[in-house]
């Protein structure tokens, strides 16, 4: 660590403002006494003794338990490599302190944000943290991983929580074994853990009592303005959605519209961010006459609203209104997610019905054969499902919090712990991020549609089934779908894992091209060709494999953005031009200007009213 020079006069950190000091001291002191009361009265009125096991966790981890115990000579050996270990990281440990140069005992794993500030490597005291704490972290991790005799969801559940226990005991999440936080609270005396715990509070308060942690900065953001920016018209409603036309910015348009549905898990403006990286802006751009679907943010009034009513009066509707507007026999349809699970349902169920008026379906990360759910299965098994149904059928619909902290959890150190470090201990507020501004805008779900997802789709997977599920009396089977199916996936999605949805993208029986992006779920998606990031695969044989691994063997990777390759299949499909089409010129009458009522309507916002 570097020493000052006996003759270098060293700057002392300024004290902070006494008068501010005090008024944040008494500030924090009446937001904490205001919450602490307001909790023991909303355990008082539910008649909340003990807590509940709603996940399985303590039951998951006594199975284990049991069965570890059944082979103490299993756990001895662990026991053995783990004190090895340590002796070790002591060895190495004084050796650097004599000044001998060794090679680490543990390592972060490469792009680990957590330890990226240099003392955490330069300086003794630290770096020995660090190291015990991955040491420990590794042998936890191989010791409950694989467990014999435990089923594979009992195995998960415990993999998983084990990790979340991990993720938390991070030394970086603490404010003495955190040197960026150590420097801060010295340099501030302090005050950066008394704004912190101001923020702490802030965020109980905007949870109605339960933390939910700021991410970022809403109030830099207004939909219209400087997100969701990409200006067009509502030409229709329903208690479902409302369905958005966008302005045109070329000479001439595609003959064949382009509806996209989006997943009503959230709203539709993850494709309309920025200018820059905006797909609705994009194709917009390339000629096409883009429509796409905003889903309404359901209350108790919608509660019995099913999946079958997301199918006849919204998506179908939707289809209904797009030719209408246009005048057109034939449009291309997009699914992103959620909305591709729907939109495949769709067109099963207008292939059974002779509809041939979707061309052509474009599944942006959706999953039509759920074999491989990939993490959230730890969140569906039937105590799980029965326990939400209980809650939702109480209130009506799923809030929309409930599931965003389910996903935050499957990244906890990107989603959860950095930003406890930068609020709660750094003491620092939320950067403004249009993604993340996004993320926090969530939707709910009405109970029915939800409870209908979760046990067809997830638990018993009767999509992918012939006749699996029956909707509006049409048994659905996707095999009859003969259109065009453009599938695009990302590498690593862990929302939607790209082994799963090539699965799906093998049911149809049209042609189908199938192109697995770089990246997750939403960056590798929001990619535009400018940015010139992720690069994608695409395997030029004429069917798919039957594995997905047969088919990533044989896949070449190119450079930049799939949107380009998509532009180009669809465009070989069907390339005829149109006038360009004012929405506010069409059969339907304009309601109000993009991005719509529906959209801006905030759950957060709703409950400060």
């Amino acid at each position: 660590m570097p020493q000052a020079s006996p003759n270098t006069e060293v700057a002392k950190p300024a004290l902070p403002d006494p008068q501010e000091v005090a008024k944040t001291y008494a500030e924090v002191a009446q937001r904490a006494s205001k919450l602490i009361n307001e909790h023991m009265q909303r355990q008082m009125k539910k008649g909340v003794t003990q807590p509940q096991d709603e996940l399985g966790i303590a039951q998951a981890f006594m199975d284990m338990m049991a069965k570890m115990l059944a082979n103490p000579y299993q756990m001895a050996q662990a026991q053995m490599n783990l004190v090895w270990d340590y002796f070790s990281l002591w060895q190495h440990s004084m050796l650097r302190f004599m000044g001998t140069t060794t090679p680490p005992i543990a390592t972060p794993h490469q792009g680990d944000k957590r330890f990226k500030d240099e003392q955490w490597e330069e300086h003794f005291l630290f770096d020995f943290i660090k190291q015990s704490y991955l040491i420990s972290a590794r042998h936890i991790h191989d010791s409950v991983c694989c467990v014999k005799g435990l089923d594979a969801h009992t195995q998960d559940k415990v993999n998983f929580f084990t990790r979340q226990f991990i993720d938390a005991m991070s030394p970086s999440n603490f404010a003495m074994t955190n040197p960026e936080v150590f420097r801060e609270t010295v340099n501030t005396h302090g005050h950066n853990l008394l704004n912190g715990f101001n923020n702490l509070l802030r965020d109980i308060e905007d949870g109605d009592g339960q933390l939910r942690v700021k991410m970022t900065d809403t109030s830099a953001f207004e939909l219209g303005k400087n997100v969701a920016t990409t200006p067009g018209k509502v030409i229709f409603q329903n208690d479902l959605f409302q369905l958005l036309q966008f302005n045109p910015t070329t000479k001439t348009q595609f003959k064949r519209p382009l509806l996209i549905v989006p997943p009503w898990i959230n709203k539709y403006y993850i494709l309309d961010l920025r200018e820059k990286n905006s797909w609705i802006k994009w194709a917009t751009d390339q000629g096409h006459s883009v429509f796409c679907i905003s889903w309404v943010n359901p209350d108790k009034k919608l509660a019995q609203k099913s999946y079958e009513d997301y199918l006849t009066e919204a998506c179908m509707v939707a289809v209904d209104k797009v030719c209408e507007q246009t005048g057109e026999k034939e449009i291309n349809a997009a699914g992103y997610c959620l909305g591709g699970t729907l939109l495949g349902t769709t067109a099963a169920y207008m292939a059974a019905k002779k509809d041939k008026r979707i061309a052509s379906v474009t599944f942006l990360t959706s999953m039509l054969d759920f074999s491989i759910p990939g993490e959230l299965s730890i969140f569906i098994d039937e105590q799980q499902v029965s326990n939400l149904e209980k809650k939702m059928n109480e209130r009506g619909f799923l809030e929309g919090s409930e599931m965003a902290g389910t996903f935050n959890m499957l990244r906890s150190n990107d989603l959860i712990w950095s930003f406890v470090v930068n609020n709660y201990l750094m003491g620092k507020s939320p950067f403004p991020f249009d993604l993340l501004y996004w993320n926090s805008d969530s939707t709910r779900m009405p109970a029915a549609m939800h409870s209908f997802y979760l046990r067809n789709m997830y638990m018993k997977n009767l999509l992918k089934e012939p006749g699996g599920i029956t909707l509006d009396g049409v048994a659905i089977d996707l095999r009859k779908v003969k259109i065009p199916a453009y599938f695009i996936s990302t590498i690593e999605d862990h929302i939607a894992p790209w082994q799963s949805t090539y699965l799906g993208a093998k049911l149809f029986s049209g042609p189908t091209r199938f192109v697995l992006g770089g990246s997750g779920h939403i960056a590798g998606i929001v990619n535009p060709p400018a940015a010139n990031k992720y690069g994608h695969w695409i395997n030029t044989g004429k069917a798919l494999p039957e594995a997905a691994e047969e088919w990533f063997e044989g896949a070449e990777q190119h450079p930049g953005s799939w949107w380009t390759d998509w532009q180009a299949w669809l465009m070989s499909q069907n390339d005829a031009t149109v006038p360009p089409r004012d929405p506010a010129k069409g059969k339907l009458k304009v309601l109000e200007d993009a991005p719509g009522g529906y959209a801006k309507f905030r759950l957060d916002l709703q409950k400060k009213a």
